[in-house]
């Protein structure tokens, strides 16, 4: 590592430091850069550059990660709003949702008041569980079994009631093994997740099928071109397979990099669509 990136590393360690220690106090951003002797303009962009994300998030990140801890502890609202810092139970429901898409008590329910509707259905790539909401398509993944892959889904919402049934929304999302994509049905999302990640999903619909791009190419396109290693993090922890297309996200020296359901399922993939995209041609 180059002396310059080594202090630029160093300071930005050290406001990580900080900002765990003093989340409850809020410190803002002209507290963060003075303490670095650095601009409030530069500090951001270093900071940003560095953990992928402003230190405004980042602090909401520490902030809310803090809060599922107490609400985890069967604390009321207005005691994780206290101990978290915040001025009251309105400032804590604004910060889940902003982050979480979720209020303070959905989580701490986990889903109590979640209906999902659920399928099992055969792909070109294996066995794929579907899930939604009366809003959209919240889970996909690829299983070995019927129990895993529904242990996996209760994993993500562990209080929510299920219900084994296809609809409208299961069927469009599954229409894209079988349809091509200029005849597809309208496929709706429910996703919850940090707005970086909710950036690097949105980044990934917009990879052609058959086309491939990187991590540094994401992570440029989002406007955080230093950020790979938080990019590769968030293809990482997509919640929808297939439809939100982390299989064509690969490292700049060619090879195809991890892939949570299998590098070699990867592969296949990556294959099947270049071979329906040349029959189209």
């Amino acid at each position: 590592m180059k002396v310059q990136e080594q202090i630029n590393y160093e300071r930005i360690a050290e406001a990580i430091g900080y900002i765990r220690t003093h989340f409850r106090t809020h410190p803002d951003l002209d507290e963060l850069a003075a303490g670095l002797y650095l601009s409030p303009w530069h500090f951001q962009r270093l900071f940003t550059e560095w953990a992928g994300t402003s230190p405004k998030k980042f602090l909401q990140y520490t902030s809310i990660a803090h809060a599922k801890k107490i609400l985890e502890q069967q604390a009321t609202l207005f005691e994780t709003a206290m101990e978290t810092g915040l001025s009251g139970t309105g400032r804590l429901h604004d910060l889940f949702v902003n982050i979480e898409g979720m209020t303070p008590a959905e989580y701490r329910n986990g889903g109590r008041n979640l209906y999902i509707r659920y399928q099992f259905a055969e792909s070109p790539f294996g066995m794929v569980l579907v899930a939604s909401t009366g809003k959209g398509i919240c889970h996909m993944a690829f299983c070995k079994s019927r129990e895993e892959g529904l242990a996996a889904l209760q994993a993500r919402f562990p209080e929510a009631q299920y219900l084994e049934a296809e609809d409208e929304l299961q069927r469009n999302a599954l229409a894209i093994f079988r349809v091509h994509k200029d005849d597809l049905p309208a496929i709706k999302l429910h996703l919850k997740g940090s707005d970086f990640q909710l950036k690097v999903w949105e980044s990934l619909l917009k990879i052609p099928m058959g086309a491939l791009s990187t991590y540094g190419r994401i992570a440029a396109g989002i406007g955080s071109p230093d950020a790979q290693r938080a990019v590769g993090t968030a293809i990482g922890s997509n919640p929808v397979a297939y439809l939100i297309p982390c299989h064509r996200v690969i490292r700049s020296n060619g090879e195809s990099g991890g892939y949570m359901w299998g590098p070699d399922r990867k592969m296949a993939i990556i294959g099947w669509e270049a071979a329906r995209e040349e029959e189209t041609v």
